[in-house]
């Protein structure tokens, strides 16, 4: 009996160390970062402005203010789901908040594609204004919409991103978010630079019509996935 409750704590303890493979973990987080910064949301919009009007540096630390204000709310995000991982760690209920969560991204990614980004634009003035400045007032728009809390529990259920008693995994995991958002900001400004005289409004629509059919196809594919067990991260 006691050798039976031995090994029953050391099951349960054993539980959580299970081989992480870190760049796998890297990879997951720069796409949540990713795919959380991309949407041509009004921080999108005031980033392609901003790259027009003042110049890409301008832009690219529009995009840096988001990506501050996406890591708290990821980091509330992974606070919060850590207290219910025996919850998460059960097959069943992580099969089921799978499900929900490609559900939540395809929902995501249709209401991405339908949105227009250049209804009721407001438009940035040619005042460049300082680089700081700039980043604060991206933080403070992005940070204004907590409802991003949802996009990053889907994203987390997902991907499995979650991993409790492992501090500097989550660290690094965090870190990746941040590189992934800083990633599609550098590159968004380096397009938009590259072809400033041909980006107009209609190019806003075509990029958030791209990502939210990019977002929808990679919501189904995860979806079939699960429900097939075929798709593992």
């Amino acid at each position: 009996m006691l050798e039976n409750k031995i090994i029953c704590i050391f099951a349960r303890d054993m539980a959580f160390i299970v081989p992480i493979n870190i760049l796998d973990f890297i990879s997951k987080g720069m796409l949540i970062g990713m795919i959380a910064s991309a949407p041509m949301g009004p921080v999108g919009v005031l980033c392609v402005q901003r790259t027009l009007n003042k110049g890409r540096w301008y832009g690219f630390v529009t995009g840096i203010g988001a990506a501050v204000s996406d890591i708290i709310y990821a980091a509330i995000t992974g606070f919060g789901m850590s207290f219910v991982m025996d919850f998460v760690n059960n097959d069943r209920n992580r099969f089921y908040l799978q499900i929900i969560g490609s559900l939540m991204l395809l929902a995501f990614g249709l209401f991405t594609y339908r949105t227009d980004p250049t209804r009721n634009i407001h438009q940035s003035g040619k005042n460049r204004g300082t680089l700081t400045h700039n980043a604060f007032t991206a933080f403070l728009v992005t940070f204004s919409n907590p409802l991003i809390i949802f996009l990053f529990m889907a994203l987390f259920a997902q991907f499995a991103f979650v991993l409790p008693n492992h501090p500097f995994e989550m660290a690094v995991g965090f870190l990746s978010i941040v590189a992934g958002a800083l990633l599609w900001w550098y590159g968004l400004t380096w397009l938009v630079d590259k072809i400033r005289e041909k980006f107009d409004n209609n190019g806003i629509r075509l990029i958030n019509q791209v990502i939210g059919a990019v977002v929808m196809l990679g919501s189904v594919i995860m979806l079939l996935g699960t429900v097939t067990n075929l798709y593992r991260f």
